[in-house]
């Protein structure tokens, strides 16, 4: 009994070290608003192909609500036309279709991502700006909606079954009765050889796909044939992770860029050529920051796109977010103080949110210095408990923010989302 209380006093011990030694605040910097611009005036160069936004949490208002005023600045000011969310990629496509098409109601387009932490008012909004923003223009001028995950079956599924129904009923039959058993209901019951023949059968779907392409594309589109391919490449990206759960983060991480790769190629052929990608921080930055050791996203693009990749993480001081409750499947509110001497450097500024360019930042040298100096960024995922709050390294990763970012925007004081249900 006594080795037992003596481990949880040392445990506890480094715990609360760990925790006193980030806890420290920096100091505000003279004249540092001279560095920051609202959201709605974001300079981004000319030469950019690629957006990277950054969300410090996903339960936020300020988050959520910056998607959409970070997408309309970069509509009306950049010419982006194309906004990508970290995201299912069949369900953003019933989103694409109602922004394009009106059918149905925002809401109803935003629950087929089947993510909760997108099942907002804000969520909501932004689609409907979308949607409304379709019907004040030109075809040639209009904006699309994308989701670049692969964590969901059923809008894929449905999405390629129905291409197969236009082009191939013999086919269409034959995979509905090998695919009835695959859905997001179902998938985590699948075993290894049942995820192993679903993978198998995939394969032969793309091979189809491929080989026959000639005849496809003259029975529909060039579109709906490359969108059919790329439902097919989803769900079998979905069966990998599952095949392959060990390397889960580094391939989902990979098959994100690969994805967001594809959306910016399809794009483009049709005259699109800048996106903006919403993802959580940890995704967008650069330089695979994370203690979980797997490649970001953001290190792919920048290795992709090198310039033409930019990347606005954000961060925040004080907040109370909404999250999941561990285990328990229940969704909370949590509130923290978070400083590092980035954040703390601006935190004089009058403004609760604002835009930082690290560029015009790095004139300061008293900024250039914190700039290029390891800190403790704001990171937080959907899954949260009471204690995190007790060592910094459980919500925040630690980077050199102009390695991992161009731009920084920064809440001051974060306030939690409330999930629709």
């Amino acid at each position: 009994m006594f080795a037992l209380k003596k481990s949880w006093f040392v445990t506890a011990s480094i715990a609360l070290s760990v925790f006193l030694a980030g806890c420290g605040t920096g100091e505000a910097v003279e004249n540092v608003a001279q560095y920051t611009s609202t959201v709605e005036t974001i300079d981004i160069p000319n030469d950019v192909k690629v957006i990277g936004f950054g969300e410090a949490t996903h339960g936020n208002i300020e988050f959520h609500e910056l998607k959409k005023d970070l997408f309309q600045a970069l509509v009306e000011n950049e010419d982006v036309r194309v906004f990508v969310l970290e995201g299912d990629f069949g369900g953003a496509q019933q989103i694409n279709q109602f922004i394009l098409t009106g059918n149905g109601t925002a809401e109803e387009a935003v629950n087929a991502l089947d993510y909760k932490i997108y099942q907002t008012e804000q969520m909501i909004a932004l689609v409907q700006w979308m949607h409304d923003y379709n019907r004040t223009v030109d075809e040639n001028e209009q904006v699309y909606f994308y989701g670049n995950d692969m964590q969901r079956y059923d809008y894929s599924k449905i999405g390629l079954l129905d291409y197969y129904e236009k082009v191939n009923g013999d086919a269409a039959k034959g995979y509905v009765k090998q695919l009835e058993h695959v859905s997001n209901e179902t998938m985590r019951e699948l075993t290894n050889s049942q995820l192993q023949e679903l993978d198998a059968t995939m394969d032969t779907i793309i091979s189809d796909l491929q080989l026959n392409s000639p005849v496809y594309r003259s029975s529909s589109s060039e579109e709906s044939f490359a969108l059919a391919l790329q439902y097919a490449q989803i769900m079998k990206q979905r069966t990998q992770l599952f095949l392959n759960d060990s390397n889960y983060a580094h391939l989902r991480d990979q098959y994100l860029a690969e994805n967001l790769q594809w959306i910016v190629d399809f794009e483009a052929a049709r005259g699109h050529d800048k996106v903006l990608i919403s993802a959580h921080n940890g995704h967008i930055e650069k330089t695979s920051a994370s203690l979980a050791g797997y490649k970001a996203m953001g290190d792919y693009l920048e290795e992709i796109y090198g310039e033409a990749y930019f990347s606005i993480g954000t961060d925040f001081i004080d907040n109370t977010f909404q999250a999941l409750n561990g285990s328990s499947g229940e969704r909370k509110n949590y509130t923290l103080e978070h400083h590092n001497d980035l954040v703390d450097a601006f935190s004089g500024v009058e403004e609760n949110v604002f835009y930082v360019d690290f560029e015009q930042a790095s004139t300061s040298k008293e900024l250039a210095t914190i700039l290029s100096t390891e800190q403790k960024m704001g990171n937080i995922g959907d899954d949260f408990r009471s204690w995190y709050k007790f060592a910094k390294m459980f919500y925040t990763i630690e980077m050199i923010p102009n390695e991992a970012y161009d731009g920084l925007i920064i809440v001051k004081e974060a306030t939690p989302t409330t999930v629709i249900e």
